[in-house]
């Protein structure tokens, strides 16, 4: 497929397989340097006075693991999707990826420097994310709200156009 014929949506898809693949090897690494930690008993990590350390990094992974999924489910919605929506483009992928970033990021920056059993600053980072997930993830259900419709809307009236008679 030559460069000139890759729609918006295809260029989409294919930005949101690469961040989701890509994101996924690296939340991944991380849950494995993690048990890497665990396994060697580093104080660091495991430290009772570092618990909030280790529940802080333990959910960057966990949130960006999960939203490296959610980029490769978005990916494959949009595929399905029958024609372009520029609603999703230009609102829906970009805070998805905003999410993916800032969420891990806000849940790792907190439980690198911590106060006490507080986390640090950096997780003033999470409440941005989750609202731009929560737009993103609103932004792609609406659209689909009328999917299933207008395609049972469009075979309807090919029925009908093929039952009346032209004679």
């Amino acid at each position: 497929m030559s460069q000139n014929r890759i729609t918006g949506k295809t260029r989409i898809v294919h930005r949101h397989l690469r961040f989701g693949w890509w994101s996924l090897l690296c939340f991944l690494s991380l849950g494995i340097a993690l048990e890497t930690m665990h396994g060697f008993k580093m104080g660091y990590y495991l430290d009772t006075n570092n618990e909030t350390r280790r529940l802080m990094w333990t959910l960057a992974h966990t949130h960006g693991t999960l939203l490296s999924i959610v980029h490769l489910v978005f990916a494959s919605t949009l595929r399905i999707l029958p024609q372009e929506n520029s609603k999703l483009q230009r609102l829906a992928s970009p805070c998805l990826c905003g999410a993916s970033i800032l969420m891990p990021g806000g849940f790792f920056l907190g439980g690198l420097i911590f106060y006490g059993g507080d986390p640090g600053i950096g997780i003033l980072l999470l409440p941005v994310g989750a609202l731009l997930l929560l737009l993103a993830v609103s932004q792609t259900a609406m659209s689909l709200g009328q999917l299933g419709e207008k395609s049972a809307q469009k075979a309807q009236g090919k029925t009908e156009e093929a039952a009346s008679p032209n004679q």
